[in-house]
């Protein structure tokens, strides 16, 4: 049995597609072990998922250990943010960072050597230096995974010249790639001239749960109005103030966010501030293996995502794909990938990424009519049989196969 070596920078909690992706490669037959950050008191250091998918974690600096007597009852929601720029922080504080960072890369390194894995999977840019150097040590073939581009991503514009040239000079070195969108993978193929990456998109396995009253239930809502749904990271460029500020033009329906993120506390402001709180509430992030019933209990999934950044841009969003799995009708921004799906499947309504009143235009026209929601629901039940993971899980399997039976990547060759 094969051993695959998947890394990532974070906690490997709730992250959806790193997991389908080990779910799939262990099912074909090889051993997966999923190397990721570890916070004392809330993530085991080693665990043995049920479909027998290996999970190491590696401490983010020596100094958790000192601290995990402080945060041995902080929820999990409440974990240590990882990404963001360091730019925002103090000259002392970026460099304990960066040695903190450096600290865990060589931890991880060291873990992954000793784990003697044929293929060293690398999930996006943050983590492709040291799977690369795992790689070129352990003389293993190495995927790199981009689930971003991040040379243009909300909040790395202090990184996007140190990005651009560990692509630059590392993408090209791998035996295999793999990202989210067409659009991405022309990117990709052009700015590093790579063969154009193996595209598997952000869709969730097929499950039929059917509706529920769950969030009504849940946050005692009286009236019968419409459940409006937004799920995913309250961040930056995803449109929810816009949303928010929206759903005072939006008299007759719930708006319900699902997620966590760094926008929470402002979020929170801005709903009191409008007086929305009756009608706008916010879910903490949910396990990911409930959080299908949740959508399904909604009426209408909302993707008000920007244009800010050209990872937005080219983005197909797995928020859309599970809103079409649950069989809601979509209100979602007019970006190419989307429209490409809402178009094709008529399963909703566009809207330009700038026109907030285009968006309550929109939703008033699905909460009004139940007739015209009921017939996008309708084409989505339908679609879900098609954009599902297990439609193309397949490609990444034959990837596999190709990377292994082929001779080594040349600059792997050299060495």
């Amino acid at each position: 049995m094969k051993k695959i070596a998947m890394i990532v920078w974070n906690e490997f909690l709730n992250d959806a597609r790193v997991l389908k992706e080990a779910q799939t490669l262990q099912h074909a037959g090889y051993q997966v072990r999923v190397f990721a950050l570890h916070t004392p008191g809330i993530t085991p250091q080693q665990e043995r998922l049920e479909d027998g998918i290996e999970v190491f974690r590696v401490a983010r600096s020596p100094l958790w250990r000192l601290r995990k007597n402080k945060i041995v009852s902080a929820p999990s929601s409440q974990a240590i943010k990882t990404q963001g720029p360091i730019s925002k922080l103090g000259i002392k504080h970026q460099i304990l960072r960066l040695i903190a960072r450096a600290w865990t890369h060589t931890a991880l390194l060291v873990h992954m050597v000793r784990y003697g894995a044929s293929v060293v999977h690398s999930h996006d840019v943050n983590t492709l230096p040291t799977a690369w150097l795992v790689s070129r040590i352990s003389r293993a073939r190495l995927v790199y995974d981009a689930h971003e581009i991040s040379t243009s991503r909300e909040g790395y514009d202090s990184f996007r010249r140190l990005v651009g040239i560990v692509e630059k000079h590392l993408m090209p070195t791998a035996d295999g790639t793999i990202t989210t969108t067409d659009a991405r993978a022309k990117y990709f193929a052009r700015a590093y001239h790579v063969i154009r990456p193996t595209v598997l998109q952000n869709r969730p396995r097929l499950t039929r749960s059917p509706p529920t009253n769950r969030i009504r239930e849940e946050l005692g809502l009286t009236e019968q109005w419409p459940i409006i749904i937004y799920q995913g990271g309250l961040q930056q460029g995803r449109g929810l103030e816009k949303l928010i500020r929206t759903a005072v033009n939006v008299p007759d329906a719930y708006f319900v966010l699902i997620g966590g993120g760094r926008l929470t506390h402002n979020l929170s402001l801005l709903i009191e501030d409008l007086e929305l709180h009756d009608r706008v509430r916010i879910i903490p992030t949910v396990p990911l293996a409930e959080l299908p019933s949740y959508t399904a209990s909604a009426d209408i999934g909302v993707q008000p995502i920007e244009n800010t950044c050209l990872n937005h841009y080219t983005t197909d969003s797995n928020k859309l794909f599970e809103y079409i799995i649950a069989g809601l009708p979509v209100v979602a921004t007019d970006f190419p990938e989307i429209r490409r799906i809402v178009r094709r499947h008529d399963v909703g309504v566009l809207v330009a990424s700038d026109d907030p009143t285009g968006l309550a235009h929109a939703l008033n026209v699905l909460v009004s009519d139940a007739k015209l929601r009921e017939a996008y629901a309708q084409n989505a039940r339908s679609t879900a049989g098609t954009l599902n993971w297990e439609e193309q899980e397949s490609r990444l399997v034959d990837l596999y196969q190709k990377v292994l039976s082929a001779a080594p990547h040349s600059s792997q060759a050299r060495s």
